[in-house]
């Protein structure tokens, strides 16, 4: 073997070079593992060198401790099981409404007439000022916590696709009526087309808004999930814990966006040229 040799990778190539392809191939992906891992590494630091107090904050190792032991007991599993059910089903029906809904106001000028007060003043109003009623009207069981989900990702959902039709060049609407195209054919070969990577954009940002209805009706209102997860736990300064259920939060978000990410990057030459 050949001084050196130990350096090569499997096709011969050094392994200096065959990281920096993985990274230049990567980078988002690897800068954003690398600022995590610094994060971890300064906050577990500090805390070891008592810079904070643990029982206001804690610390990496005790949240990995803490995630162990409760996935490994089965304690954390029937409150992430709820969590998931409510953001589910609120965000798949705010989808359902929200963008034909946003299809139909962005295509015809007196739905949009019809709505356009309506969704502006809904959309004004903090979600959180709307969930007392909610629980007086639908109690504090899964129904309530779907509704504050579904009101959460609406408007982000029906806002987003509304202004994607919106964009819609009129030069290839004309084109397509000129050689005989129906209105329908036009909105499905056109409108959707174009409309598309507004949808996927609405779907991401929808779906970290409807976590946050998750959390919201949750801390509110609720004897099971990760909103109750971390609320409990809050009450008996278990900074762990409580730190687990915002991380659990925070992956969910993070990985249902990257999930959508690849689908906007996909369809992004959908997008219409306004220029």
């Amino acid at each position: 073997m050949t001084a050196g040799s130990g350096a090569l990778g499997w096709s011969g190539m050094p392994f200096v070079q065959r990281l920096a392809r993985i990274r230049s191939a990567n980078e988002r992906l690897f800068y954003g593992i690398i600022g995590f891992a610094a994060l971890v590494v300064v906050w577990e630091t500090a805390a070891n060198l008592g810079l904070y107090r643990r029982t206001l904050l804690s610390a990496p190792s005790s949240i990995w401790r803490a995630a162990v032991m409760d996935f490994g007991n089965g304690t954390i599993w029937p409150h992430i099981s709820v969590s998931a059910t409510e953001f589910a089903v609120g965000f798949v029906v705010s989808l359902a409404i929200g963008i034909p809904l946003g299809l139909a106001i962005g295509w015809f000028r007196r739905v949009d007439y019809f709505f356009n007060a309506l969704l502006a003043g809904l959309n004004a109003t903090p979600n959180v000022a709307l969930i007392p009623l909610i629980i007086l009207l639908a109690g504090i069981g899964l129904e309530s916590k779907v509704i504050v989900v579904f009101l959460s990702a609406f408007f982000a959902v029906v806002v987003t696709t509304f202004t994607g039709v919106q964009s819609i060049s009129r030069r290839h609407l004309e084109i397509t009526r000129r050689f005989g195209g129906s209105a329908w054919l036009a909105f499905r070969t056109v409108g959707l087309t174009s409309t598309l990577p507004f949808i996927l954009s609405g779907i991401r940002i929808g779906a970290g808004r409807a976590l946050v209805g998750v959390v919201s009706a949750e801390l509110l209102s609720a004897n099971v999930g990760l909103g109750f997860y971390i609320d409990l736990y809050a009450h008996f300064l278990d900074t762990a814990r409580v730190m687990l259920g915002i991380a659990l939060f925070g992956i969910a978000g993070l990985v249902l966006g990257e999930v959508i990410r690849v689908a906007e990057r996909r369809f992004e030459v959908w997008r219409p040229d306004v220029h």
